[in-house]
């Protein structure tokens, strides 16, 4: 028996899974040295989604941040998460693009890096761990844990070994959707312990309520490390709290010796910041119940939630839970992880919301079925197969022995607008993002810490509180169905007016619209005409980007002739890059969205002639 250690996961895990990453390093500034003081083993500070959302959301430089954090952080080391192949992003990258990224990571004040690759296939986690053991960091590999037919305790510990002997300095059993039971955890750790010769590391999340048991019989089976978040930023998606854990553990012979006082005082810190900033405590609700057969994990529930927000679909949650197992199947039992777990959300959500299962595949899911990612810890469904990738044979060999070396040529399209080689690793993982962004560095509009109106933000959550949003929308149907031309509604001190255009409005419109059409040709050949065109819509709400990549042709041009299936544009939406074609064979006469613009659920993009 011996003291159990902890990492703190505050700054990385505990806002993704709860506030959506959108912690800044603003305000993390005023407690970074009280944590410093606490005795951690660990603190994850970066990595997973803090770099794109950085770069994405926050008018942040993400290599600042660490570097800032370091300067105030002098005594426990800094931890990282790093997706193996994926580095920090959501597909592979080539070797040089990993080692230079894992060079500068290190360099710029990571101390501890934990690897890991969503389908536990060890090809994926060679380069970024012989980069790692390099450049002299301590190397935490990792086993994802997750239930299927095919994941059982023999391949967990198989992972395990083989991850050994590559080098790894300690293993994290990493359990992101709260699987693991105490009765599991117990089993899992006691295996490692007996079989492997370095330490072993729990990480679970609290979403399914099993997390803090799972610890206690982890303590018990000889864990020598579990990672923990400050109560403001615990229970829910995110991990079981320090304070719970250290007060558990306190007068046993694994006592933590962290001070609880100390961290009650950090704890009043982030929960006065989690008023300010507007978000709930993390709490176990009923969907999240439901971990235990939809398996989405702390950060990718949250996530999910804001995605389907933004396609104005958030009462179509349940039904995304429900598809969500079903295509994890028909792909070979991923565990959801980043990225598979993106992978499989979003085409999850692409199914549902289109009302027609893989009518839209992304470029990332059928790279994934290409093999690209990895091998599936179980064969993919060959119906499934066939659809996607049509007669395209998969590869069988490590994905990323198929990728071009890409740091020289991203440094040349960059350009000038790179200051430092960190600025041009950025725009190799994220060029639209990253161009955005460093765009704005130049003209000196970059915002960084930058506060959401919140009094905006409050009178919508409080119409959404005090308004049934669903009895609204039935109301302006019913608006449009009858002669009603205005409704005021008031609930809980909230009051909204409805209003519907009269008829002498709609009158002379009509009017305006025959004195229109008489000067134009007749009726008939208008209407012959405009069934010659066919309007292309977004299917969903996103990004549009007429090209794929920055300095790449665009997929088409006005005068452009296309053939059924041919690529049109891309809509980044989720992450992910969704690309959309044609039904139709057609010339293109319009393109109605510039680049990079966002685009709502609906919009017309492009209007072609179709061909007779």
């Amino acid at each position: 028996m011996s003291t159990v250690k902890i990492t703190d996961v505050t700054l990385r895990d505990g806002h993704q899974s709860l506030w959506a990453t959108r912690m800044s390093l603003q305000d993390m500034l005023p407690v970074l040295e009280k944590i410093d003081s606490a005795g951690y083993h660990s603190l994850e500070v970066w990595g997973g989604a803090t770099f794109d959302v950085c770069l994405r959301y926050l008018d942040e430089d993400p290599w600042i941040r660490l570097k800032t954090i370091k300067r105030y952080v002098k005594h426990t080391p800094l931890q990282m998460l790093l997706r193996g192949q994926s580095l920090v992003g959501y597909r592979h990258y080539p070797d040089d693009v990993v080692k230079a990224f894992i060079g500068k990571a290190v360099e710029n004040g990571i101390d501890i890096i934990r690897i890991f690759d969503a389908l536990n296939d060890l090809r994926n986690m060679e380069v970024p761990i012989s980069a790692a053991k390099k450049e002299g960091a301590h190397v935490q590999g990792t086993v994802v844990y997750t239930v299927s037919p095919v994941h059982t305790m023999d391949h967990f510990l198989k992972v395990a070994k083989d991850i050994e002997n590559m080098g790894a300095d300690s293993i994290c059993i990493k359990d992101m959707a709260g699987l693991l039971t105490p009765f599991s955890a117990y089993e899992i750790v006691k295996l490692f312990k007996e079989n492997l010769r370095v330490p072993v590391q729990l990480h679970s999340h609290y979403i399914g309520g099993l997390a803090l048991g799972a610890y206690i019989e982890a303590v018990r089976a000889g864990v020598d490390v579990v990672d923990t978040a400050t109560t403001p930023l615990a229970f829910g998606a995110s991990l079981p709290p320090v304070e719970t854990v250290v007060r558990s553990l306190m007068g046993t012979p694994w006592d933590t010796g962290l001070d609880l006082h100390l961290l009650f005082d950090i704890a009043k810190y982030f929960d006065d910041l989690r008023r300010e900033l507007g978000y709930e405590r993390g709490v176990t609700r009923l969907t999240d119940m439901g971990v235990f057969e939809h398996q989405v994990p702390g950060g990718m529930i949250s996530n999910l939630i804001q995605q389907l927000k933004e396609q104005k679909a958030e009462n179509r949650l349940v039904e995304v839970l429900k598809e969500i197992p079903r295509v994890r199947a028909e792909l070979g039992y991923p565990p959801l992880v980043t990225p598979t777990s993106q992978i499989v959300g979003i085409q999850a959500v692409l199914n549902v919301l289109l009302r027609e299962r893989y009518k839209i595949v992304p470029e990332e899911v059928k790279n994934y079925v290409k093999g690209f990612y990895g091998k599936p810890p179980a064969p993919i469904d060959e119906e499934i197969k066939r659809r996607i990738l049509n007669e395209v044979e998969p590869i069988s060999g490590r994905p990323a022995d198929y990728l071009e070396p890409l740091l020289e040529q991203a440094r040349l399209e960059i350009g000038e607008l790179a200051e430092n080689d960190e600025d041009v690793i950025s725009y190799a993982l994220f060029p639209q993002v990253t161009r955005k962004f460093l765009e704005k560095r130049k003209e000196g509009k970059l915002q960084p810490g930058k506060r959401q109106d919140k009094k905006y933000e409050e009178s919508v959550r409080e119409v959404e509180e005090n308004m049934d949003i669903k009895n609204i929308t039935e109301l302006i149907k019913a608006l449009e169905e009858t002669g009603v031309t205005e409704l005021n509604l008031e609930s809980g001190g909230v009051k909204i007016n409805i209003k519907r255009e009269s008829d002498i409005v709609k009158e002379k419109d009509d009017r305006a619209f025959k004195q229109k059409q008489e000067m134009s040709k007749p009726c008939e050949e208008a209407d012959n005409k405009k069934n010659n065109f066919i309007e292309i819509k977004s299917p969903m709400v996103g990004t549009f980007y007429r090209a794929p990549a920055p300095d790449a042709p665009p997929f088409v041009e006005i005068g452009t002739r296309v053939k059924p299936g041919q690529t049109l544009c891309i809509i980044e939406a989720m992450k992910l890059m969704n690309e959309i074609t044609s039904e139709e064979a057609g010339q293109v006469v319009e393109i109605l969205v510039e680049n990079g613009q966002p685009v709502e659920y609906g919009q017309p993009l492009f209007i072609l002639e179709r061909e007779i």
